[in-house]
Parts: structure tokens; sequence; C-alpha cells
């Protein structure tokens, strides 16, 4: 998909991140279907799959050619040697291809000012693209409520909201709520354990574990977010805020580089 069919239809592109997948006898590269709902509702963009390749994808070109990075979240963990860990799960949960592709996507993204929104996984790349470390199962570490999800219970309950969050004051977050919390969805099993290099917190749920960053001085937007903003979307206005102001600041990118 050429940058040229951003033009045509008027709306910028937007690259989201792959995970890989055994389907088979064949490799794929996927990515969930609600984020990509996500961002045609809630951003009104052109969504385009970014596949994990790795050392295989030129990071540069691909972003010259996206107005804005959405990164999403999956089953898979990120690989604890990558933050200076020792594994605690079990190796088929990890993605390598998608780290190798995401956290040089995540650098590069910020020093050129192309727009990322990152949920979940994508918000735990982030953190540990910038020298963060995170909790590899937040249940065991103690001192924090029960974050995942019920597997027990419909997906609805599961992605119904589930916590409060305190807004930070200043932040992304703030300009886009009215009030200093918001109450969202949990289904996470890993959290931040020492928040990366030059992130500002935007947000924390109750007990105290950070549920939402931004990068402090980054030259586009740039919000990463535990919880699950991209679930039905447009019925939540908390979170069709965030899409809508991620949409705007890839509208803002497009227009720069006279596409839109």
């Amino acid at each position: 998909m050429s940058s040229n069919n951003a033009v045509s239809h008027g709306k910028p592109m937007v690259g989201i991140s792959a995970c890989t997948r055994q389907l088979g006898i064949h490799p794929f590269h996927v990515a969930g279907h609600k984020y990509i709902a996500g961002v045609v509702q809630g951003s009104d963009v052109l969504p385009v799959i970014i596949p994990s390749l790795g050392e295989g994808l030129d990071v540069k070109a691909t972003l010259a050619r996206l107005d804005g990075l959405l990164l999403t979240g999956s089953y898979s963990m990120v690989q604890p040697h990558l933050y200076g860990a020792n594994s605690s799960v079990d190796p088929s949960e990890y993605d390598l291809g998608r780290d190798a592709t995401t956290l040089p996507l995540i650098r590069e993204a910020i020093a050129s000012g192309v727009p990322i929104l990152a949920i979940c996984r994508g918000f735990q790349e982030m953190n540990v693209a910038f020298g963060g470390t995170l909790h590899q199962r937040l249940h065991e570490v103690g001192g924090y409520q029960e974050h995942r999800e019920d597997k027990e219970q419909t997906i609805d309950q599961q992605y119904a909201v589930a916590h409060p969050v305190a807004i930070q004051p200043g932040g992304v977050l703030a300009s886009l709520v009215d009030g200093e919390s918001a109450m969202v969805n949990s289904l996470h099993t890993q959290g931040v354990d020492r928040l990366g290099d030059g992130l500002r917190v935007e947000a924390c749920a109750e007990d105290g574990l950070v549920e939402a960053f931004s990068v402090e001085g980054a030259p586009a937007f740039s919000l990463a977010v535990q919880w699950h903003p991209e679930w039905k979307v447009a019925e939540h206005p908390f979170y069709h805020a965030i899409f809508t102001a991620f949409g705007d600041a890839c509208r803002r990118r497009a227009q720069e580089n006279n596409r839109g």
C-alpha cells in the first residue's frame, strides 16, 4: 500500500504492529481486528499492517511513508533479557520477531516525529525501548490489585471497566478528560517495574501501578496506555478521545508531508 493511497483516500496512513503466529505449518504476521477497527472508527485513518521482520524491515523507510504508529496488545510478552532480567515464563510466550521489530520502530518514530499510540504490550514495549523494566508476573509481586482478566467470563465482561486511574495534571490525558480520574478495563499480567528514561507518568491505578505514560519532549503525540481503549471505542467517550487525539496528530503529520 503506497502513500499515494493515503492521498487518494484523503486519510493519513497508520502502521499497526503485527505479531508472528504459526497457523498450521505456515508462519503468519497477524494483527487483531479490534485494533484495526479502533483506528478506523476512533481515529478515521487508513490502517496498514507492519510485518514483524526484525532486521529485514527498513525502519526508516517504513516510517517515512507512515503518518502514525499503533502498537497493539498481544498474548505474547517482551523478552526479559531486553531489560536485563531472567525469564520466569515459558519461552513459547515470547515473540522474538515482534520484539526485534517494534523496539527499533519506537525509537525511530519518536526521533522522526511520527505520532505513537501504544496499547498493553505496546505500552510495555515502549517502556523497555526507553530503558525501563517490567514485572513479568504482577500478581506474584505482592502489593498490587488483581489486574488480570477472569478467563471464565465472557469477552464483554473481561473488557468491561474494572478500576479507576488517577490522571496526572498537565499531561496528554489531562487534556482529554474532564476530572481527575477515569474508569478503564484491565487485562494484563505484566506491568511497569521501573519507568524508562524520559517517560512522563500520565495515569496510575489505585495501587500505584503506572497505567499510562508519554514521552517528555517528543515532537509529536506519544501516549502509551496499559488498558485497552480500542475495545468498543465508539461507546466510551474517554477511549474515543484518546483515538481522536491520535488521529488528529496523524492528520497533522500527513499535512506537513503533503499526504493529506
